[in-house]
């Protein structure tokens, strides 16, 4: 899209988008072109205002709106993730991304559907809107919206008014003075995501998304909960993944991050990351009803640790300090094992090992396999005996998501790997993808990035990015990439292509206390 319409109902809404684009002279050089017409109140206005629009530009509209339920206060920006009008309704995927840059922007920024209304909505009428899911009403978006046809299209609002504070209230037009300030922040985002607009590719990297050990703990602890009943205690994120963990937490399930927060005898799922020796006794002592969730992948490695410190040799666990697994695996050998988080540090962790003793080593199964790779090199060099585990320590989906995301990031201009930030086979997946992006570039700036979701992802990362690699961690929900490309579709018209590397069909048996 070269050009941008921004279209608002009232000459003092204008004049506020206005002055912040003129205060953004970066936004002239390579961004596309933005008018910004007023195009008067209500719905028949709108209309009339919409069929002299070049057929071109993208649409915008913004200005004031009013709320229609307590969840939304004065000075609140809602983005419409639909606009509603007599039984129609004119979806708005792009939302997400437009909201997250105005969150960035410092604007308290929420996203709904807006309903359109031929006149001012007051009282009752309001609660009924509400009671159908609208968060918002105006007077102009659907005409646009019809209007806008198969053009990206944005109705972004301003709150000036709530079913609490009515519109014709002095407190509530003092508002609008701050909200006219709002407006003008709001111009230049527009303008950031009419430079995002246009034709684009995403590659979907395969296998992604949920391995079986995530699939498995997951539903240990939804059984659990329907076994037991609520409240459910869950030691540590049962993956680490904040969607998962919300849903979880509305079904009932209690996080806790200390045995301690645990009524005495409750039920209480190991997290599949593993526990210590040490909170398996205090669960023990504390009469607490356990279930563990352990992957069984993370429960080799800790079999191996026991078998190796059981010989006499010291452990050197390559991983990363803090992690839950790390911490695991180390409590099963106290005093006989170290960690080693990189090349540099092989030699601090291993200078006192005295003569004769026997060094072996193990890996957190959520690594970058090319680094993992790299330390366990180092230690062979400097040990030629030392011994390895019985197998690959880094799990099979682990790798796989690895290998699939090189695929992807050699032809894209950016990659986005949706995961949370405290994952750690999602933050390798990311760093992965940085370095084959590099490598395919010659030197070039890594184009990953980790996003939680579609308003983490920042709308000039998409600017120029007309391939888009796209992958997710194995502790991710396939819904949340859904919704990234769904977002990515509201910029423009959109095909997705899969790239698969290899099936996954393994699956693992559930605990005796939650099976059928």
């Amino acid at each position: 899209m070269k050009d941008l319409i921004v279209c608002t109902a009232l000459g003092m809404e204008a004049r506020a988008v206005a002055r912040g684009l003129r205060s953004r002279p970066d936004l002239g050089d390579g961004h596309p072109r933005v008018r910004v017409v007023r195009i008067g109140m209500g719905p028949d206005r709108a209309a009339r205002a919409a069929a002299l629009l070049p057929p071109a530009a993208a649409l915008a509209v913004t200005g004031f709106g009013g709320a229609l339920h307590d969840g939304l206060r004065p000075g609140d920006v809602l983005v419409a993730t639909e606009v509603r009008s007599g039984g129609r309704v004119w979806p708005c995927p792009s939302a997400p991304l437009l909201a997250g840059e105005l969150t960035r922007a410092g604007l308290p920024a929420r996203t709904g559907p807006l309903v359109t209304s031929p006149g001012m909505v007051t009282g009752r009428d309001r609660l009924v809107l509400a009671r159908a899911g609208a968060s918002a009403v105006d007077m102009e978006s659907a005409p646009l919206a019809a209007a806008a046809g198969g053009r990206p299209f944005a109705a972004v609002r301003v709150i000036v008014d709530t079913p609490d504070a009515p519109l014709l209230n002095l407190a509530t037009l003092a508002g609008a003075v701050a909200a006219r300030r709002t407006l003008a922040a709001i111009g230049p985002i527009l303008a950031r995501w009419a430079a995002a607009l246009g034709p684009r590719r995403v590659l979907l990297a395969s296998p992604r998304s949920f391995c079986a050990g995530v699939e498995r703990a997951i539903e240990i602890v939804e059984r659990a909960l329907d076994r037991f009943g609520a409240p459910v205690y869950v030691r540590k994120q049962i993956v680490h993944n904040v969607h998962v963990v919300r849903d979880l937490e509305r079904r009932g399930a209690v996080f806790v991050d200390d045995l301690a927060e645990v009524p005495e005898g409750a039920v209480t799922v190991f997290s599949a990351h593993g526990v210590a020796p040490a909170v398996r006794e205090e669960a023990a002592r504390r009469r607490l009803r356990v279930v563990d969730a352990t992957c069984p992948l993370v429960a080799k490695v800790h079999a191996e640790a026991r078998r190796f410190a059981a010989r006499g040799d010291l452990v050197v666990l390559i991983g990363h300090a803090g992690h839950e697994e790390v911490e695991g695996v180390l409590g099963e050998v106290p005093g006989a094992g170290v960690l080693v988080e990189d090349e540099a540090g092989v030699a601090d962790a291993v200078e006192n090992v005295p003569p004769g003793r026997g060094v072996a080593y193990l890996t957190q199964t959520t690594l970058a396999a090319d680094e993992a790779g790299r330390v366990s090199a180092a230690i062979r060099r400097r040990f030629p005996d030392a011994e390895g585990p019985r197998g690959d320590d880094i799990c099979y989906a682990t790798t796989n998501r690895q290998h699939a995301v090189r695929a992807v990031a050699a032809e894209a201009d950016l990659v986005l790997v949706v995961g949370s930030a405290n994952s750690s086979n999602a933050l390798r997946l990311t760093e992965v993808a940085a370095r084959a992006g590099r490598a395919s570039r010659c030197g070039g700036a890594p184009p990953a990035h980790l996003v939680d979701g579609p308003g983490d992802v920042a709308l000039d990362w998409l600017r120029g990015a007309r391939t888009v690699g796209l992958t997710a961690g194995a502790s991710t929900p396939g819904a949340m990439v859904d919704a990234v490309v769904a977002a990515l579709g509201g910029l423009g018209p959109l095909e997705v292509e899969e790239r698969r590397v290899t099936e996954e069909n393994v699956e693992f048996t559930m605990p005796k206390e939650v099976r059928p």
